[in-house]
């Protein structure tokens, strides 16, 4: 009788926040540590995380105060520093480690639902992301990353190309359509980022009229 044959299980999808970039439009105050609604950015993210995955996200940031921020969360550090946004990407695949579903720290209205599509998507491709009306047409820094996109990220740092998307052409991306993002919101509110003063004060007010409508 030959060897039954093992079976490896899926590893499950882990979540990262990325807190990558200098703040110089809020002169050097950490973005996601702003309020919105009520609560701060990254304290409504880390819900997201546990309500759609099951467990509390990574922090990838390199400030050395950022152990403080949330207490309890898992802080690492840029791998590769200088590598800007691909940087936080490659950290998180690495350290989480991938699959792992990521979001910039400064996104206040990703939701759960979208956390668990984007997780439930990424068995299938190395990179999957949303659609969406922003320059790219996706959007790199709300998106899952799995087990196959590390190394690709890898060279195009080392190459010095640091963009979000270098490596894409070496993997297989998978897109959610607007139609399937559309299903948890206005994907204009959904992606928005909170990167000035005036952002934050447009946020506030966009979480004020959510809840003033349910």
């Amino acid at each position: 009788m030959s060897p039954q044959r093992r079976v490896s299980e899926p590893r499950p999808v882990r979540g990262a926040i990325l807190a990558g970039g200098g703040a110089t439009r809020f002169g050097g105050t950490p973005k996601g540590l702003e309020y919105v609604g009520g609560r701060r950015i990254i304290d409504r993210l880390v819900d997201a995380f546990v309500d759609s995955l099951g467990e509390p996200p990574l922090l990838v940031a390199n400030a050395p105060e950022a152990s403080a921020w949330c207490p309890g969360i898992r802080v690492v550090r840029d791998l590769i520093p200088g590598a800007g946004s691909l940087g936080g990407l490659y950290t998180a695949a690495e350290e989480a480690p991938a699959p792992v579903v990521c979001v910039a720290w400064d996104m206040p209205f990703v939701p759960p639902g979208l956390l668990a599509a984007l997780a439930e998507a990424v068995g299938d491709a190395d990179v999957v992301l949303p659609a969406s009306a922003g320059r790219r047409g996706v959007e790199p820094l709300c998106g899952a990353y799995g087990q196959g996109s590390a190394a690709p990220m890898h060279e195009r740092i080392v190459a010095g190309d640091f963009r979000a998307i270098a490596f894409h052409e070496s993997v297989r991306v998978s897109i959610l359509s607007m139609d399937s993002i559309r299903r948890f919101g206005d994907p204009a509110v959904l992606f928005f980022n909170v990167n000035s003063p005036e952002d934050l004060i447009k946020a506030d007010r966009l979480w004020q009229q959510r809840a003033s409508s349910r």
